[in-house]
């Protein structure tokens, strides 16, 4: 039985000419479903334009200074007291108790009130014309110090790992809420035809907060991060099996196409065109994918300054590179999850085995952007989702969890240079001056990218939400 489908087919005639298992078993369609269902995290839960329109670039609300973005995540609460934040009183007060007071109506995760101050474990070295004071664990992001704008204020609502990585992604300690990936491509749809518009890598363990730091949440699923595997087909089922050839596996999506844009017209259901468009999308990434994800490609040169050394091998410093590849390909948001950062103990070794494996290639991102001409329209964050006490824990070498201050560093389109922004106490336990919560950050990162972080709304559940929910000042200090 054959037959061809160049003219439309009514409900009556699919009926009539198609038989169910027929089309399942000799059409191919089970392999690019299993494709597409890693492209959608669920169903589209409100009505929005045919989803097939709803990732064409468009234009925000002013002009902006980026137009994409590479989000570094690093998962687990680095120590900015080990990192960035360099503390010379704390130092000296190594061992002795945390002067009266400090700790009334301080909320920790695990520590014990009456745990000592522990000093910083390695120096700090200055960088850079600007002087930019940073930690000897971090050579290679000394090298970029005058291109890079560091912020020593943040201070966020949570205390733990998943509701506090959830808040730094979506606005919100709820699961639920669309992730800031979700709103960019929502604002300003993809440059991307052949690959998604928002794209995730992970590398060492997976995230406390999950799939909620990168979803779509109430947004269409259309607007979801699509993680990528580390290793072979960068989505499961991706390549054709033995017996299917490109030309069958066309005509069965033409086939299941026209059977959903009949259900799209008779029913008015949004995800069904979302289903639609990540069927063509996993036909087109079997073609882009394996090129993306070939590094053979690059010079020798560029894998020695990311650190690789075997392009097969998963590995932080892989991904760097595969963020500056999909950056070139057109993705508008790239987000890389590492989460090792969280030394309650072991905190010297912890330390310096993750910087020495996220540091070099974290820096060559940055270089290899700014020599192709990427980084004065490129957004690049890098920070994890709070800080570290200045006490101690587990013993003489571990810090426990502390929202009230912690340091990121961001780099590329409308970022001041050589900065330093915000400042705490001499034993960095709090802001004293120059504080920047979360939402500020999301309303200054949104606002380089061209929005008014007010407007950039979705009506959900009968009120409009955004990203940084009723909060957030523009961060002006940090603007080039």
């Amino acid at each position: 039985m054959s037959f061809s489908l160049t003219q439309p087919l009514s409900a009556a005639g699919v009926a009539t000419h198609l038989r169910r298992r027929w089309f399942f078993r000799d059409c191919g369609m089970g392999l690019a479903g299993m494709a597409a269902g890693a492209l959608l995290a669920g169903e589209a839960s409100a009505a929005t334009p045919n989803s097939r329109r709803a990732l064409a670039p468009r234009e925000p609300h002013f002009a902006p200074k980026a137009k994409r973005v590479i989000y570094m995540f690093q998962a687990g609460a680095p120590s900015q007291l080990e990192l960035f934040d360099p503390k010379p009183e704390l130092a000296s007060r190594n061992g002795q108790l945390p002067p009266a007071g400090l700790l009334d109506g301080y909320r920790a995760a695990f520590i014990n009130p009456n745990s000592g101050l522990l000093g910083p474990k390695f120096p700090f070295v200055k960088h850079g014309q600007c002087g930019m004071e940073l930690s000897d664990r971090l050579p290679h992001l000394g090298s970029i110090a005058d291109d890079i704008c560091l912020i020593r204020s943040m201070h966020t609502d949570a205390v733990n790992h998943a509701p506090a990585q959830i808040l730094m992604n979506t606005g919100s300690q709820q699961f639920g809420r669309p992730s800031f990936g979700a709103w960019t491509l929502y604002g300003l749809g993809s440059e991307s035809e052949n690959l998604p518009g928002f794209v995730v890598l992970t590398s060492a363990k997976g995230t406390s907060g999950g799939a909620s730091n990168y979803g779509s949440g109430f947004l269409p699923t259309t607007y979801g991060g699509i993680p990528f595997r580390s290793a072979g087909d960068p989505m499961l089922y991706l390549s054709n099996p033995p017996g299917i050839d490109v030309q069958a596996q066309r005509d069965a999506l033409d086939a299941l196409g026209q059977l959903n844009a009949l259900a799209s017209e008779r029913i008015g259901d949004p995800a069904i065109d979302a289903r639609i468009d990540a069927y063509e999308m996993a036909y087109r990434l079997q073609t882009s994918a394996p090129e993306l994800m070939d590094l053979s490609s690059e010079p020798v040169e560029v894998l020695e300054m990311y650190g690789i050394k075997d392009v097969h091998e998963s590995s932080y410093a892989r991904n760097c590179l595969l963020a500056r590849r999909l950056a070139e390909r057109g993705v508008r948001f790239v987000q890389l999850f590492h989460e090792v950062w969280d030394q309650h103990g072991d905190l010297t070794g912890g330390v310096t085995r993750n910087a020495a494996a996220t540091d070099q290639a974290s820096a060559a991102l940055v270089k290899d952007l700014k020599q192709r001409g990427l980084l004065d329209d490129t957004l690049v964050v890098w920070g994890g989702e709070f800080g570290r006490t200045p006490m101690v824990q587990g013993g003489t070498d571990g810090r426990d969890h502390h929202n009230r201050c912690y340091s990121v560093w961001l780099a590329g389109g409308g970022i001041k240079r050589g900065h330093v922004h915000g400042e705490t106490d001499e034993l960095g336990f709090n802001v004293v001056s120059d504080g920047v919560h979360v939402h500020d950050l999301n309303a200054t990162l949104l606002h380089l990218l061209g929005f008014d972080h007010t407007r950039l709304t979705f009506r959900s559940q009968g009120r409009d939400y955004r990203l940084t929910d009723v909060h957030g000042e523009l961060v002006k200090p940090i603007l080039a």
